[in-house]
């Protein structure tokens, strides 16, 4: 009784209220209730810009503007959302009252629902792991990773036919190898880790029905209890990985990197969730989108310099993560709109990263775009993905390595989007991989 309270109180009631506004020509409840505009979203954005670069709903305001998005996203008259803090008061009551207490990632302490002192703490905790010259110290074992994945369905593709499901067998395996190796993650419970992420996926989503959100419970409170279990093993067994060093670094005592266990928990969980959930959908949708695109696969066999630009276009075309919200600290006016205090916007950044005052053409998959590295994939301000170089490099390296290992690879069917609305993104995605070439080490 307890969960079904909390579900109809966080997911339920919104569920109904987004049904109802969609009715009624809401464009920010289509964002929930219309299955259309999960399906296919590039014409929705186009419907939200022809209303103005901030659209005004029933309830909260929405973002489609890049210049727009751009500002909100670095400015302090707006924090992150935590996980119910804007419902109506009655209905917030009845969600803290029967909330479990296991860790969200849109829930204090984790990264994404906190703001500075606690914010800059937490970050300066995993940001040296994550830096451009710690990242290129990593490439050697992205592209080894890579080459022993490519040798495995090479092998399969000789005895089988060649038809693979590439999520499962590479795009999901590449990220998570390489985060588990950055976070201490044995190899026999990186497939634990994977099921949890899949089931957790849909927690950034609001308005799960009830299933939906029995299945995401599940996953978080399994991952909840395997992050604790790993973590104890790590404190009687260090190793040379960050989580070992968060750990150290947890209980050394000093005020600057001082974590409480609730805080390492969270944090641990955040940067091992999205250190894969969002390169599986990257290189997911990269490998899609190029097998749709075949010119752009030979000029990137003449002009293989053009493959971390090819990444970025991709970025900003298919954004991993298409949706992020702010809440306002005070009364502010954005786009000659007055926004008060406690009112939410959600912006849209799938949408604008196809602005087309910023990307002429923006629905072309452009590869040669000057300027594709100006999308908002990861946010921005001071919630700018911390993972940004490791995704780019796993991005630029996991596709080169796949298309030259698998020149002649073609769709081998429609494959399926994964039932998510904040993440965009495959969840199996079927590939005849052709013949297999023999490897060329990526260059640097």
């Amino acid at each position: 009784m307890r969960q079904r309270l909390h579900w109809l109180s966080l997911h339920g009631f919104v569920r109904a209220m987004a049904a109802m506004g969609a009715r009624g020509g809401d464009l920010q409840a289509r964002l929930i209730a219309d299955p259309t505009v999960a399906a296919d979203p590039v014409p929705f954005y186009a419907e939200l810009r022809a209303q103005g670069p901030l659209i005004k709903g029933r309830v909260n305001y929405l973002a489609v503007d890049h210049a727009l998005a751009h500002e909100l996203l670095r400015s302090d008259d707006f924090r992150v959302l935590m996980l119910g803090s804007n419902l109506p008061r009655p209905i917030g009551w009845l969600e803290r009252r029967t909330r479990d207490e296991v860790l969200h990632p849109l829930r204090a302490p984790s990264l994404l629902a906190v703001e500075p002192p606690e914010h800059t703490r937490y970050r300066k905790t995993v940001s040296a792991v994550f830096t451009s010259r710690a990242v290129a110290a990593l490439r050697d074992r992205v592209e080894q990773t890579a080459v022993g994945l490519l040798d495995q369905l090479a092998e399969q593709a000789a005895t089988s036919g060649g038809v693979v499901d590439i999520v499962d067998r590479y795009c999901s395996q590449l990220p998570v190898a390489i985060i588990s190796d950055i976070l201490g993650v044995p190899e026999r419970d990186r497939g634990r880790v994977l099921e949890f992420g899949e089931l957790a996926a849909p927690s950034l989503d609001i308005g799960l029905p009830w299933q939906q959100y029995r299945s995401v419970q599940e996953g978080l409170a399994g991952f909840n209890v395997w992050l604790v279990e790993h973590l104890g093993q790590l404190r009687r067994n260090p190793g040379d990985n960050l989580m070992s060093l968060m750990i150290q670094a947890g209980e050394s005592g000093s005020p600057e990197t001082h974590l409480d266990e609730s805080e390492l928990l969270a944090i641990a969980g955040l940067v091992l969730a999205a250190g894969f959930e969002t390169t599986v959908n990257l290189l997911g949708n990269g490998i899609r989108m190029l097998l749709d695109a075949p010119e752009n696969l030979d000029t990137l066999r003449q002009r293989p310099e053009l493959w971390p630009n090819a990444v970025e276009e991709i970025l900003r075309l298919e954004p991993p993560v298409q949706l992020t919200a702010r809440l306002a600290r005070t009364d502010v006016e954005m786009a000659g709109m007055q926004i008060k205090a406690g009112e939410l916007v959600v912006v849209y950044l799938g949408a604008a990263n196809r602005d087309p005052s910023v990307f002429p053409e923006p629905d072309h998959f452009d590869i040669e775009r000057p300027n594709a590295g100006r999308h908002l994939a990861f946010s921005g301000g001071r919630h700018f993905c911390l993972g940004a170089a490791l995704a780019r490099a796993e991005g630029e390296v996991g596709l080169r390595a796949f298309f030259e290992r698998f020149p002649d690879a073609r769709a081998a069917g429609t494959g399926n989007r994964r039932d998510t609305r904040v993440l965009r993104g495959w969840s199996t995605l079927p590939v005849a991989l052709g013949p297999a070439h023999s490897m060329v080490r990526v260059d640097r």
